[in-house]
């Protein structure tokens, strides 16, 4: 019976999913052996530390992937790195397949003035600090001021405003690291704004996302109805589901009682980041509006929530933050599956069909 050495660099979901696959395929006519190495010593990626904490719903998938560590012919390898520990010609000359599935780790920048200043920081390093991430337990996001601005407009964004406008207490219970549940225990941050280039009708949020915002207990939260009407009309009588859920959300939400709460959730859309100001540290941020005028948020914070970027890996092409690849082949026994393939996009589950739709059309 043919039997296929397969290694899998990276143990997130799309990683794990790509084992599931390779698994699901194996017959009484084949076999694979999966040899999974991670650079980290834990495994499961963005379930362990890009999941917000206080979604912990969303972490049982793991209990998918335990399945798959426990099946026969199934080996995790932790810290060990690729390029460090162990190069792509070597995986390439043990194995009959290197599967690249290490995601998009690097937040993408705005390219505007200012953007350098202390203050002024990625969600792709704040989402993995409150996780408590071995590369971020030093990191300080510096909640010492009272308005944080988190520009975005998809999931990312929502989990780190979120996080930064709950009462802390609600986080006690979580598993928030620690360092975290500290850190904004003390924070002076009252208000959050969450940014948006486009209107409410392109956000890529999520319904259930923005459902569960009017369950917050102890922060307001705020959306201009005059933006959700306006978004609802340039949406046409018949807009795809996911708008006509998303704006629904919206509706409910900018129909909310505001002022109940010292804590604010502020959502504001159409308005486009052109500099940050500060004399060494972030003091404002300045956007132009949709009709041409300038519109100041004095803050203390910047959080971009605009991407991510796939990290270059030796002997591995890149381009535009992604590995090359042709419908998931990148050579003859090379393979990318996950964002490091097709960029930062859909949800953990994304990745399933992802690898199982690579998988099926290889022989």
């Amino acid at each position: 019976m043919p039997q296929y050495k397969v290694a899998i660099v990276g143990a997130g979901p799309a990683g794990y999913f790509a084992a599931q696959a390779l698994q699901n395929l194996q017959t009484a006519d084949l076999s694979f052996s999966i040899d999974m190495i991670e650079r980290l010593p834990t495994p499961w990626g963005l379930v362990r530390s890009g999941v917000a904490p206080d979604h912990p719903k969303i972490k049982t998938v793991s209990k998918v992937f335990e399945k798959v560590a426990t099946a026969d012919g199934f080996n995790l390898y932790g810290n060990v790195e690729l390029g460090i520990d162990i190069s792509i010609d070597v995986l390439i000359a043990k194995y009959d397949a290197v599967v690249i599935a290490t995601g998009s780790a690097n937040g993408k920048k705005l390219g505007i003035p200012g953007e350098d200043l202390l203050g002024s920081i990625s969600a792709a390093q704040f989402v993995p600090w409150y996780n408590g991430h071995p590369d971020f337990a030093d990191f300080d996001p510096k909640l010492d001021c009272d308005t944080a601005v988190v520009i975005g407009a998809g999931n990312v964004a929502m989990d780190v405003a979120r996080m930064l406008a709950l009462e802390p207490s609600e986080l006690d219970e979580t598993d928030t690291a620690l360092h975290a549940i500290d850190a904004l225990h003390k924070s002076n941050i009252r208000k959050v704004v969450i940014s948006a280039r486009r209107g409410p009708e392109h956000a890529a949020f999520t319904s259930p996302e923005l459902r569960d915002l009017p369950k917050l207990e102890h922060t307001n939260v705020l959306m201009q109805p005059i933006d959700i009407t306006a978004a609802i009309e340039r949406a046409g009588a018949e807009p795809e589901k996911e708008v006509r859920n998303n704006l629904e959300a919206m509706r409910v939400i900018s129909e909310l009682e505001q002022g109940k709460h010292d804590r604010t959730l502020e959502f504001q859309f159409l308005c486009i980041p052109k500099e940050f100001r500060g004399n060494g540290k972030v003091e404002e941020v300045v956007f132009t509006t949709s009709a041409g005028e300038e519109k100041i948020i004095k803050c203390g914070l910047v959080i971009t929530a605009i991407g991510y970027e796939a990290e270059p890996l030796e002997g591995i092409p890149y381009e535009k933050g992604k590995v090359l690849n042709d419908e998931g082949r990148v050579s003859d026994n090379i393979y990318v599956v996950g964002w490091a393939k097709r960029g930062p996009s859909g949800v953990i589950g994304t990745n399933k069909s992802d690898a199982a739709d690579d998988f099926a059309k290889r022989p």
